[in-house]
């Protein structure tokens, strides 16, 4: 099988994600905003082919850069992270990952972020479905700056334009997306 280019799985994932992803209607936003269209990430990275497309696209990103994991605030990051991990194993070059809850679960080991343990100074990519405000985003990022875990970049499959990646920069952080809402005629 032929290994494809970065811009063959997105166009790929670019037509999944306009299939089956974007609704329009009426919708209210986690941000409290409310749009006329909705991108349900899930939706495509909760599909063989979807998760496929995204988990490849940022180990491609991660080539040469020094990152010891991926991860992200859950429900957005959870297939996401999944996908990552498995593929990097399959391809022989292994990425942990780890997903950041939005609060300490009060039982059990009572932790915030979850997967295997990472260190103080530990680089990572924090990712997400959809950016909007990036607020999300930047919750992971408080919860592994209090661990000392230095949060590089963030990725999103798609940025909504709406604030996030000014919000981000405000944080010290610097926002990349695979697509932005332009991309699809909105």
């Amino acid at each position: 099988m032929k290994k494809e280019t970065v811009k063959e799985l997105k166009k790929r994932l670019a037509a999944l994600l306009q299939k089956e992803a974007l609704k329009k209607g009426r919708f209210l936003l986690s941000s409290g905003r409310t749009s006329n269209y909705y991108l349900d990430g899930r939706i495509i990275t909760m599909t063989p082919e979807g998760a496929y497309l995204v988990a490849s696209i940022i180990l491609d990103w991660l080539k040469g850069r020094n990152i010891q994991a991926v991860g992200g605030p859950t429900l957005g990051a959870d297939p996401i992270v999944g996908a990552v991990a498995a593929l990097s194993h399959i391809r022989n070059r292994p990425v942990k990952t780890f997903i950041v809850r939005k609060q300490a679960k009060q039982h059990g080991t009572q932790r915030q972020i979850e997967g295997p343990a990472l260190k103080k100074k530990d680089r990572v990519l924090l990712v997400d479905d959809v950016a909007t405000t990036g607020k999300s985003l930047i919750e992971a990022k408080t919860a592994l700056d209090k661990i000392g875990v230095v949060v590089v970049k963030s990725m999103v499959i798609v940025d909504r334009n709406e604030g996030a990646r000014e919000n981000l920069a405000r944080e010290g952080l610097r926002l990349e997306s695979i697509f932005e809402i332009t991309d699809f005629g909105l």
